[in-house]
């Protein structure tokens, strides 16, 4: 019988990185810059040594599950014989789609500002309305959001390890960016920071 929730968080992950190489080809195309692909930054040049591995996982670990269960360790047998855990999964495929569409939408208020990487040679705009009036990383929130959802359908050790290095780089990315913006948008960043949580809406401003 097909995983139907497993077959949706596929097409959910493969369709998110999709989104993130139109959005490179989409904006490299009205800035003629690399916007990311080569890291400015020697601090996030390191980090992407881990990233870009850790992405090809993310791709192939819920692909070869669904495809080639023989690639991968197997489901375990809870995960789709207990009631209350595929109704998880259902509900986690759910959230997942939910998550990418968050995602497009902060992309597109982005437009030519998104990027990759900490642009170093360019200023780019403050963006403080849409889903960024309350949280600062509202795309690093959905993305966490969907690698939650990704170890709720996919419930084995190696999407579980490579959950636990996305969410720490999450913090690490979302941390230096808030270091370069401070230094180039100073006292406006400062007072965004006060009134924004990182991944979360803040219940009261600072």
């Amino acid at each position: 019988m097909q995983d139907l929730p497993l077959a949706v968080l596929v097409a959910t992950v493969s369709s998110y990185w999709i989104g993130v190489g139109v959005m490179i080809a989409r904006v490299r195309r009205h800035t003629r810059k690399v916007v990311g692909l080569v890291p400015e930054q020697r601090l996030e040049r390191l980090m992407w040594l881990v990233w870009v591995p850790l992405v090809v996982a993310w791709v192939f670990v819920p692909w070869a599950t669904l495809a080639r269960p023989g690639a991968v360790p197997a489901l375990p047998d809870f995960a789709l014989r207990e009631p209350a855990f595929a109704a998880l999964r259902w509900v986690a495929a759910l959230v997942a789609v939910t998550a990418l569409a968050g995602t497009i939408r902060c992309w597109l208020r982005m437009g030519s500002d998104w990027r990759m990487d900490v642009g170093l040679d360019r200023k780019t705009d403050l963006i403080t309305d849409g889903l960024f009036a309350r949280v600062r990383h509202p795309i690093y929130a959905f993305s966490i959001l969907l690698m939650l959802c990704s170890v709720a359908i996919v419930p084995t050790t190696p999407m579980m390890l490579i959950a636990a290095v996305h969410i720490v780089l999450m913090n690490f990315k979302a941390r230096n960016e808030e270091r370069h913006l401070s230094a180039v948008h100073g006292d406006a960043y400062a007072r965004y920071l006060r009134r924004t949580g990182r991944f979360f809406p803040r219940r009261t401003a600072r």
